[in-house]
């Protein structure tokens, strides 16, 4: 009989309130179910969502075969830019309207996922995107959205919230409403291993700090750190196998889809992501986002690049007030114990490392960034919704400093 006591190892939870909304599907080859899901959801005339890239690498084709093999009408629209602006949704509204369609579909990465909930906020509640910036300000029904991600980044499609640039001004509108949610999400590691080196670190990156960050946010509740640490363990030992500079290629260039660790490392990539957006829709995120933001909107510096840059230094920042959670993650990966006073700059060094072999630059010097903008940088992420839940407070003066700390590190 064990000595041991069960209350002595007992997680206490605290009240949570979760709220799915999202179906998953998940495996190899499972696009090739869109047309049965779209069928289910009562879809008839579909609106395909899309990017000239993701047709250039054949997934269009193969989730538009799927739709009008199951007998659905497919209008296609293909013009979504990365960084998707009011003016993407706009195109794409004209063409949802002119045919008159009753599902959408999102294929691609965040951009196409966020155009598609974009699209379906002004189709079904009119108005303007800037009419939704801010949470829960649809009146009206939206319809049902189905999202195939092809990168493992955002975790867009676990997650109510379009991210829309203002096409003037560039900055992000965060629109957020539980009607715009997809009603499903399929995970097909397949339609990831297209992915070039660049854009697999970069979204990877954007993934792991998903996950660290909806880890400690002052938002934090027993259901999303559930996501986030397994987001975490996923990610972590799946990222440095899909970002190996020696992995096996075709003649083409291509990952070869035979190498069965390859694409087990990409199906962890790609669960990981999602797991991490559904963190993120139950604890939002923190001062890591915020920075990155402005870099996009001034420098025009790549979404997952920016956050490669200043996630060490945020994690650094926030290791004295989040207690034993940053421990956790780092003994999660035998780094250290959980009670470890140094896990975050461990979990730091580890990221920092991971940029490195991912072949991402290190520092804001290396972006381009003009260092005299600094303090307008930190002026506009003070501004940012992301900051206000980071578990250290962030003003403008603190974000500067962050920033200083990125510009030559």
């Amino acid at each position: 009989m064990s000595s041991v006591d069960p209350a002595t190892d007992l997680d206490v939870l605290p009240p949570f309130d979760f709220d799915p909304r999202t179906r998953v599907v998940f495996g190899s080859g499972t696009v090739g179910r869109l047309g049965e899901l779209a069928k289910e959801l009562g879809g008839t005339r579909v609106l395909f969502v899309t990017d000239p890239g993701i047709e250039r690498a054949g997934h269009a084709k193969k989730g538009i075969s799927a739709l009008t093999e199951a007998g659905l009408e497919v209008s296609l629209f293909h013009d979504v830019e990365p960084n998707p602006t009011t003016d993407d949704v706009d195109r794409g509204l004209a063409v949802a309207k002119q045919r008159d369609i009753n599902l959408i579909v999102a294929v691609g990465g965040g951009s196409a996922m966020d155009c598609a909930k974009g699209i379906n906020f002004l189709l079904t509640n009119g108005g303007q995107i800037k009419d939704y910036w801010g949470v829960g300000k649809a009146t009206k029904p939206m319809l049902p959205l189905i999202a195939v991600p092809t990168t493992a980044g955002t975790g867009s499609e676990a997650q109510s919230f379009a991210l829309i640039a203002d096409a003037k001004t560039h900055m992000k509108m965060a629109c957020g409403d539980k009607k715009a949610a997809c009603r499903v999400a399929i995970l097909d590691p397949d339609l990831t291993l297209s992915m070039p080196n660049s854009v697999t670190a970069a979204t990877g990156i954007d993934a792991i700090s998903h996950a660290l960050e909806s880890h400690v946010t002052t938002k934090r509740n027993a259901i999303s750190q559930l996501f986030s640490r397994r987001a975490w363990r996923l990610l972590a030992q799946a990222f440095p196998i899909v970002t190996s500079p020696k992995q096996a290629r075709d003649e083409s260039g291509n990952p070869q889809t035979t190498n069965a660790t390859l694409v087990a490392a990409r199906g962890n990539m790609l669960l990981g992501a999602h797991l991490a957006g559904a963190a993120i829709e139950n604890s939002m995120l923190g001062a890591t986002h915020a920075l990155a933001n402005p870099l996009t909107a001034h420098f025009g510096t790549q979404h997952g690049v920016a956050i490669a840059v200043m996630l060490p230094h945020v994690i650094r920042y926030n290791a004295s007030v989040v207690g034993t959670a940053y421990g956790r993650l780092a003994a999660d990966l035998g780094l250290s114990n959980v009670d470890d006073p140094a896990a975050g700059e461990l979990i730091a060094s580890y990221i920092r490392r991971f940029a490195v072999i991912a072949g991402l630059p290190s520092s804001l010097r290396k972006c381009q960034v003009d260092r005299s903008k600094l303090p307008l940088l930190a002026d506009e992420a003070a501004k940012q919704w992301t900051g206000t839940f980071n578990p250290r407070p962030v003003d403008a003066k603190s974000l500067l400093e962050l920033y200083e700390n990125a510009f030559d590190s």
